[in-house]
């Protein structure tokens, strides 16, 4: 079943994508759920309609998320938390702490673009995956340091 995506769907794809999914997913889920519309002839006609016009805008959001990755490329972030002696930090470090850090040095990410590889719950280095644009990814590097 081929649907039209609506929004972003994590796993499935990017807004404005058309992607077959399997019918009792499209019909149960993603359409009732405001997430998808059917892949008829006129939906993607309208569809392509939709991006020639959004094409411009995409640009200026792709050079401007190419720049934002640019000036990430040197960045390494120190985010605190409290840890045991053994080095297992209380909780975990979640991507609203990496989205503050990377706030505090003027950019401004948001926080649903920001993944980790494995879960951060020892002091140490990892790195976060930032997805800035649908082609504009990167991986910054952060430290968790106890405090």
């Amino acid at each position: 079943m081929e649907v039209i995506l609506t929004q972003d769907v994590k796993k499935l794809g990017e807004k404005d994508d058309v992607v077959n999914v399997k019918p009792g997913y499209g019909r149960n889920y993603l359409i009732p759920q405001g997430q998808a519309i059917l892949a008829t002839e006129s939906a993607k006609k309208v569809l392509a309609e939709n991006i020639k016009q959004a094409q411009f805008k995409q640009e200026k959001i792709k050079k401007d998320a190419e720049a934002t990755a640019a000036k990430l490329a040197d960045v390494k972030l120190s985010i605190g938390a409290k840890a045991g002696e053994t080095g297992k930090i209380f909780g975990a470090v979640n991507t609203i702490q990496v989205a503050d850090a990377l706030k505090k040095l003027g950019f401004d990410v948001d926080r649903r673009r920001i993944t980790f590889d494995s879960d951060v719950k020892f002091v140490g280095e990892y790195k976060a995956n930032l997805n800035l644009h649908k082609e504009v990814k990167i991986q910054v590097p952060f430290e968790v340091i106890a405090e």
